[in-house]
């Protein structure tokens, strides 16, 4: 080939591993890996415990992708194992989850953008010091809204991905999202 071709869709990729296509699953992981493992690490607490999750995510999509529904998202279908798997991990060792929620009288919504400020040791206890207040902040959200942000923040699912994710509609992820945001910007206004 003289130009660089497109990257298959998911769809594709998955016609491909279906057809005995190792290369084209592992090329699905590479896609999805860190995504999945970041939003592993917020619902469980712990980046290892994460990593593992991840994989067996990957080992348990793998085994059963002759059952995948093509209508539905790639994306999708792996995330909801992977929390399937995060939840009952956290029932097993009975983790405590940090929580992305938090509700107020009007349950609004806010993205905290948080600055890179590691560029010298004040910067960095800075940044250090609003990391731990959005956590704070951000345990005190509904586990609805903890859910809705570490998949939109942490995952970095679409608002659609979200919706089928969630059986959802859309309006009401972005409702709900925007409920959420509010919340924590209202909470980290006297920080900022």
């Amino acid at each position: 080939m003289t130009e660089a071709s497109e990257p298959l869709a998911d769809e594709a990729l998955i016609e491909l591993a279906l057809d005995g296509d190792e290369d084209a699953y592992g090329e699905l992981v590479r896609r999805y890996q860190r995504r999945l493992t970041a939003f592993l690490g917020q619902l469980v607490g712990d980046l290892e415990l994460a990593r593992e999750l991840s994989q067996e995510a990957f080992i348990r999509a793998w085994s059963a992708l002759d059952r995948f529904d093509p209508r539905y998202r790639f994306s999708t279908w792996l995330f909801r194992i992977a929390h399937n798997l995060g939840i009952d991990q956290l029932r097993r060792k009975r983790l405590q989850t940090v929580s992305l929620y938090r509700s107020d009288s009007d349950g609004e919504e806010l993205e905290v953008v948080v600055a890179d400020l590691e560029k010298d040791p004040l910067g960095h206890l800075e940044n250090r010091a609003l990391a731990d207040e959005m956590r704070r902040a951000i345990d005190q959200l509904r586990p609805e809204y903890r859910e809705l942000v570490l998949l939109r923040h942490f995952a970095g699912l679409s608002y659609q991905e979200i919706a089928d994710f969630k059986d959802m509609p859309l309006g009401t992820v972005k409702n709900k999202l925007f409920r959420a945001h509010t919340v924590l910007r209202d909470a980290l206004a006297t920080f900022l």
